[in-house]
């Protein structure tokens, strides 16, 4: 796979987590297009990650695929020292999250919901980026890259945006700590996507498709190649002085 030089991460491994499908697939996609070697993670739909393998070993990159179940602490402090055992790791992309919008978990009260989401997407986050961040410092070197939300800050209505809200917000707030921790043998940065039509995105009603595209300045729907490029800049080294930050993905939100 050919390579912007500017943004190369030739000779880097990569982990992206929750990379089966949306966000993470397009993000695993565009690493190995930039010539890192990419660990894709999935869970219950692992069969996806291991497709994904598939298809990028077919346009010549180096992946493979592991499995971890995020809400359980156990399982990540295994998924950490597996990855670990294979090489060691510069580049870490916490995009793994609980899905509460879609299927069954669409039906569960708001407590249910905010307890899975607290579990994966914030426990998940804190715990692995700790430990690997205690790894990368150790070895003098690394990136992690975590996933918060544009409207975090700002607040949105309604149960999803109270508990997105709560949610996302601390991974933001950790974040933005985690980086002076390590600072300054590892670079930790956050993305804030807005709104990005994922499979909950493409099936939502005609309301939240205008609310979704009125909302941006540039009056779209953003896409995971859109969230995808921003992460592939920054883990590499043209991003060598960014750190600490939140980046918003959100086409200019009014």
């Amino acid at each position: 796979m050919p390579a912007d030089a500017s943004t190369s991460l030739s000779g880097k491994v990569a982990v992206v987590t929750g990379s089966s499908s949306g966000i993470g697939r397009a993000i695993a996609d565009q690493l190995a297009q930039a010539e890192a070697e990419v660990i894709v993670h999935g869970s219950h739909k692992f069969e996806l990650a291991e497709q994904l393998v598939e298809e990028l070993r077919a346009q010549g990159a180096v992946a493979r695929a592991l499995k971890g179940d995020f809400s359980q602490a156990d399982e990540r402090n295994r998924f950490v020292e597996h990855c670990w055992r294979l090489a060691p790791v510069d580049i870490w992309i916490n995009n793994a999250g609980a899905d509460v919008l879609t299927g069954q978990s669409a039906e569960w009260t708001f407590e249910q919901k905010l307890e899975r989401l607290w579990e994966v997407d914030v426990s998940g986050t804190v715990q692995l980026s700790r430990s690997v961040g205690k790894l990368m410092q150790q070895r003098g070197s690394g990136v992690i890259l975590n996933m918060g939300w544009d409207q975090a800050e700002h607040g949105m209505d309604g149960d999803s945006g109270e508990m997105f809200a709560a949610v996302k917000g601390a991974v933001m707030a950790f974040s933005r700590s985690l980086a002076k921790s390590l600072a300054p043998q590892v670079r930790v940065n956050c993305l804030a996507p807005g709104w990005i039509q994922t499979s909950w995105g493409q099936e939502a009603s005609e309301y939240w498709q205008q609310r979704a595209a009125g909302e941006a300045l540039l009056q779209r729907w953003g896409t995971p190649e859109d969230v995808a490029r921003m992460a592939r800049f920054l883990v590499s080294d043209e991003a060598s002085f960014i750190t600490g930050q939140v980046v918003q993905v959100n086409g200019g939100r009014i």
